[in-house]
């Protein structure tokens, strides 16, 4: 197995496997509702919603960034209020989701492994840092949407 396959391996078990912290993002929100995850439980905190829009940016941020593209994060950091709270907008979301899925299985599956060492220029990380840190920041995410859909149960 290459090293691509078995981060490969990795996104798959984190977004509807079986990883190691025995949860995953595709279960976790398909038990929650479109009210559910526009519900504000922590005052000032963020709702699952915006941090799975959060989440969905940054992915599409660093597919981009190991693409050779360099990118502008806004002031923001990709966390905006909801605007629309509807079923469709929810189910638009988890399809969002569900695409860059899918673009960064396809670009594992296609990426030149010679890359890995290839270094973002605005912070000098490497491709493979970038690659793991997207998929670490899934989990650290996914623990916080986990707790929020406790407190909107």
């Amino acid at each position: 197995m290459t090293e691509s396959q078995r981060i490969q391996s990795l996104f798959t078990d984190l977004y509807h496997g079986h990883p190691w912290l025995d949860v995953t993002l595709q279960d976790t929100l398909r038990q929650i509702t479109p009210s559910q995850a526009n519900q504000r439980p922590i005052k000032d905190g963020n709702t699952i919603w915006e941090i799975v829009n959060h989440i969905i940016a940054w992915r599409q941020n660093v597919l981009k960034r190991v693409q050779g593209e360099v990118i502008q994060t806004p002031a923001n950091n990709y966390i905006e209020k909801i605007e629309d709270a509807s079923d469709d907008a929810w189910r638009q979301t988890l399809d969002a989701l569900e695409t860059t899925q899918k673009e960064w299985l396809y670009f594992l599956g296609t990426f030149n492994e010679s890359h890995f060492g290839n270094e973002y220029p605005v912070n000098k990380l490497t491709y493979y840092q970038h690659i793991h840190g997207i998929i670490q920041h899934d989990a650290y995410h996914l623990g916080q949407i986990v707790l929020l859909a406790k407190m909107v149960k």
